[in-house]
């Protein structure tokens, strides 16, 4: 399975990073435009609508069309692990039902004093099997910019 993984570090304490990823507007908050989110629906792990947090077993319905152009890929993103203690904290999500075969986003969180380092991990597969699979790693052209986002903007919101 092909990985991608970015680190940023924020001028903000560990506290302040997870309460912002831990609610659907951040999600929001860091997705860009041109990727067109439309978050379809929210459920916590009883099924309850818009949970004011997402913990473990929360399910977030969306669809993307990036740039505007094909149809809207459409998945679930499952909440499978969310854990803070002792100055790290960890998440992690994986799609049901979507445009890729596999993926799975690990996002973790290491404070260090006032500061806090923020990784996102991929992992992940495209559609098409052993074809899908040898074209993965290429797949990175197309995360680096949303991903250059997503941390440049919560450096922008948190700091």
């Amino acid at each position: 399975m092909a990985t991608y993984t970015r680190r940023t570090r924020v001028a903000a304490p560990l506290s302040e990073v997870w309460e912002f990823h831990s609610k659907i507007s951040g999600l929001e908050a860091l997705t860009p435009e041109w990727m067109n989110l439309d978050v379809v629906d929210v459920r916590g792990p009883d099924g309850e609508p818009d949970p004011e947090e997402l913990v473990t077993g929360s399910k977030v319905r969306m669809s993307m069309r990036p740039l505007g152009v094909g149809p809207a890929q459409r998945w679930t993103s499952h909440i499978v692990e969310r854990e803070c203690e002792d100055g790290a904290a960890v998440f992690r999500d994986e799609m049901i039902g979507g445009p890729f075969r596999k993926w799975v986003h690990t996002h973790q969180f290491y404070a260090d004093g006032d500061e806090t380092l923020v990784e996102d991990r991929l992992e992940y597969e495209l559609p098409g099997g052993p074809l899908g699979r040898a074209a993965s790693p290429a797949a990175v052209v197309g995360f680096e910019p949303m991903f250059r986002y997503r941390h440049r903007k919560t450096k922008e919101l948190l700091e």
